[in-house]
């Protein structure tokens, strides 16, 4: 097998070029790797080896970065141009709006936009818990930053472009130091709420076909009235998605506070398994049926065909929960004008029916809780200590890779065994060792249970009104106002 002829049957064969194209397919890849074609591995991906191959042949560096821009240059060669893209979609759209995204999602995972194979090493397993089972993932797929590109950034005060990682300007961007390689990455374009917005991928995807939708201006995150609309057009557009929000606040909110963006997919989460534990009912919205949900965090939930109602009722209660303060639970709207309510919207299909969760949340800090009076508390940081978003508002945790060497430490602390435990986990391992008779048959049973028992914990801690008497009278009070 010859590598750069190989490589360009691959090309051909995806359907971005045709059989008589194939001298110029082989001519770019040259353009990439040098002129001579060499006898490749069919034990290896193609296009890693010709990676290698321009590296060996002093082509690029051997850098992360370089590595990355050249692997993502190359698959674009067997992805459309992005008119032919969209297109594509809209055509197969006619058919059915899964056809559509079947399509598009087999684009994206063909020519290595989603890294499935660096997905495939996350760690991934549920458990049960009081609020049912809880998803846990250890996140192994996302490389490190590249350790130039961090020490770029710290000298580099020039205006960027793209301005960050959502904006349309990613779409075939070649890569830099600090700038992920894009080249191989393509946007469907839709209108939501009368305006262009883009459906793309995620490309280190934390569950299956895990989409972004994202505003075509670089503009800062809010949750309204507005949030509500695109949200249901997007649902009447993609029914086999559900799609959420995070909040628009820092320590509650996501990391991309600065681009409007939601996130989409074809998952079950936790949290949309959880049953009513308190119906409620207004009589301003027949049409909605309405409940707190029995889940950590503090969730109503509505659910209604009549998307009018639903709309105005889930306004109506952010509106509320905006301005809504109770002293004896920490619970402050504002200082000045600073802003600490907001909510973490989701919404997914039930046939006819819409059914929107608001996640009531509250960025508050305090001399106790620095880092959020509503955030994971200082004995759970050894496990969790970073923000709780939209995906772990939902019942799937995302810890980070740390915990794959540190939790096996653990384990041979557990079973009496040589280990390097951190001193972060001590206490936590001692406890558990001490009300449990762990042995090697059991060991990772009890180590799944009892991160799915911290992640229940990290998610009560983030809920504003807890499930005890205080947080039950809380929930009375402010349902008084709606």
């Amino acid at each position: 097998m010859k590598l750069i002829e190989k490589f360009a049957d691959d090309v051909i064969a995806s359907g971005a070029y045709k059989p008589l194209d194939k001298i110029y397919v082989m001519n770019k890849i040259r353009g990439f790797v040098g002129d001579e074609d060499v006898d490749g591995n069919e034990d290896q991906p193609v296009v890693a080896q010709l990676v290698d191959l321009a590296v060996k042949r002093g082509k690029i560096e051997d850098g992360q970065t370089e590595r990355e821009i050249l692997n993502d240059q190359l698959y674009d060669l067997m992805t459309p141009r992005p008119s032919v893209v969209n297109e594509e979609f809209w055509e197969k759209y006619q058919q059915s709006p899964d056809t559509a995204t079947n399509w598009f999602y087999k684009l994206m995972t063909s020519n290595d936009y989603v890294k499935v194979a660096a997905i495939k090493k996350n760690i991934v397993f549920d458990r049960p818990t009081k609020y049912g089972n809880l998803e846990i993932t250890i996140n192994l797929s996302k490389p490190e930053k590249d350790p130039k590109a961090i020490a770029a950034a710290a000298h580099d005060t020039k205006k960027k472009y793209p301005q960050c990682a959502l904006c349309m300007e990613n779409e075939g961007y070649k890569g830099r130091l600090g700038q992920a390689a894009r080249s191989n990455h393509r946007v469907i374009r839709m209108m939501i709420g009368g305006h262009k917005w883009g459906f793309q991928y995620s490309p280190y995807a934390y569950f299956n076909e895990h989409c972004i939708f994202l505003d075509s201006k670089h503009e800062p995150m809010q949750i309204n009235r507005q949030t509500l609309i695109n949200l249901v057009e997007i649902e009447k557009q993609l029914p086999a998605y559900f799609v959420g929000s995070n909040a628009d606040l820092p320590i509650v909110g996501g990391s991309m506070l600065a681009h409007e963006h939601y996130q989409g997919g074809r998952h079950s989460f936790p949290m949309m398994k959880a049953e009513i534990k308190k119906p409620l009912h207004f009589d301003e919205y027949p049409d909605v049926e309405a409940g707190i949900v029995n889940w950590p965090m503090s969730d109503i939930r509505l659910t209604s065909a009549n998307t009018t109602e639903l709309i105005n009722l889930g306004s109506h209660i952010i509106d509320v929960w905006d301005h809504y303060d109770d002293e004896s639970l920490s619970l402050k709207a504002f200082d000045g004008d600073t802003r600490h309510h907001t909510v973490t919207p989701i919404m997914h299909r039930d046939g006819k029916k819409f059914v929107l969760d608001l996640v009531l949340r509250d960025n508050n800090t305090s001399d106790k809780y620095p880092l959020g009076i509503f955030h994971p508390h200082e004995k759970l940081w050894h496990i969790k200590k970073e923000n709780i978003g939209l995906i772990e508002v939902m019942g799937r945790a995302i810890l980070p890779a740390r915990l794959k060497d540190e939790l096996a430490e653990v384990k041979k602390f557990w079973l009496g065994e040589a280990n390097n435990i951190a001193d972060s986990h001590l206490p936590w391992a001692k406890e558990i060792a001490e009300k449990m008779e762990i042995n090697a048959d059991n060991v990772d049973e009890i180590m799944e249970q009892e991160l799915a028992n911290v992640f229940a914990n990290v998610l009560e801690n983030a809920g504003v009104f807890k499930d005890d008497e205080a947080g039950n009278a809380g929930w009375d009070r402010f349902i008084a106002q709606l």
